[in-house]
This record gives structure tokens, C-alpha cells and sequence, in this order.
């Protein structure tokens, strides 16, 4: 297969599955190697950004997904005359933000650090796709665990949680290491 029906065969696949879809399955399908594929979808996503088009390749965690470009978004709503995405609140955040940076943590482990119930903001964020349950801890009464979800690194563009920012400067980061150890 040349280049070009490679590219239409990536995005048919892309297109028609609506969400993420592991880079070994496109490989397969196209029976080439992943090098090779993952070229082919960087090409692809290229073109769409150059040609600036409605359309966006994206990276999560390994897996690739078609998305909207950003700078369409407004017309999208005025079709769909939804209000816009409502925001997180500060409760909200300050709890993603936690699990982000701590999963896999249970419901009283961020209770612990925000020092208030975590029920409410847990549920909102698992009924908003943001965070899941991923297991359990190996602990009396087995706790379940949180973690983020492909729908968090959609939300916050980016393609896995090790792109997450650095939350402490250097000089943080000695003063916990130094309080630890005198602990």
C-alpha cells in the first residue's frame, strides 16, 4: 500500500472508533510495525495541523484519537446550543489535582490531605469521566483506588500524566526530603 492509503486506512480507523485506540491495534490492522504507524499517524496529524484543519490527531497514553480543533469549538456549540463546558470548581480541582499527582490513592487519603469529605467531589468527578476506580488496596476492608482517566488528559491536553507539571521547584523539594529524613 502506498503512503496516502495508508494515511486514509489510519484515519478511517480513527474516525469510525470515536475514541482512543492503542497504537499496537492500528499497527495490526494496517499489518505494519509500530515505528512504521506511529510515522504514519505523525504524518497524518501534521498534515491536519499545516492544511489547519478541522480535525486533530491526538496522543493519550499511547493510544490516538480524532478530536475537534480547538479554534472550532464556538461553532460546534452554536449547533449543538449547549452552554459551554462547565468548569471544575475549586473542590473539584483541588481533588483532580490530588489524584492526579497521587493515584493510585483511596477516598480517605484525600480526605487526609484536603482535611474535608471527599464523597461529593469524588462522585462529581467520576460522573464527569475524569477519574475512575482502578482497584483496590491490599489493606483492611480493601479500599478502592482512584486514578485519572483518558478523559483527563483530553481535558487538560495532554498525551499522558507523566506530562503533568513539576508541582515542586527544586529548593521544595530539599525542604521535604530533609523533613522526612528527620522524621
Amino acid at each position: 500500500m502506498r503512503l496516502s492509503e495508508l494515511e486514509a486506512v489510519v484515519e478511517s480507523i480513527l474516525f469510525v472508533s470515536g475514541d482512543a485506540v492503542e497504537l499496537s491495534v492500528i499497527a495490526e490492522a494496517i499489518e505494519m510495525d509500530k515505528a512504521t504507524t506511529k510515522a504514519i499517524i505523525k504524518a497524518l496529524s501534521d498534515k491536519y495541523e499545516e492544511e489547519k484543519r478541522g480535525i486533530r490527531i491526538v496522543e493519550l497514553e499511547g493510544a490516538y484519537q480524532m478530536c475537534t480543533a480547538p479554534q472550532c469549538f464556538e461553532f460546534i456549540r452554536n449547533i449543538y446550543k449547549s452552554s459551554s463546558r462547565q468548569g471544575l470548581t475549586q473542590a473539584l480541582l483541588e481533588t483532580l489535582a490530588i489524584v492526579a499527582y497521587k493515584q493510585p490513592i483511596t477516598k480517605a487519603q484525600i480526605e487526609e490531605i484536603r482535611g474535608v469529605s471527599a464523597e461529593h467531589a469524588v462522585n462529581k468527578l467520576i460522573e464527569k469521566g475524569l477519574i475512575c476506580e482502578i482497584g483496590r488496596l491490599d489493606a483492611p476492608g480493601k479500599p478502592i483506588t482512584f486514578g485519572t482517566t483518558k478523559a483527563f488528559l483530553r481535558y487538560f491536553g495532554l498525551a499522558s500524566s507523566k506530562e503533568l507539571p513539576n508541582i515542586y521547584d527544586d529548593n521544595t523539594k530539599d525542604d521535604i526530603d530533609e523533613k522526612q529524613q528527620r522524621l
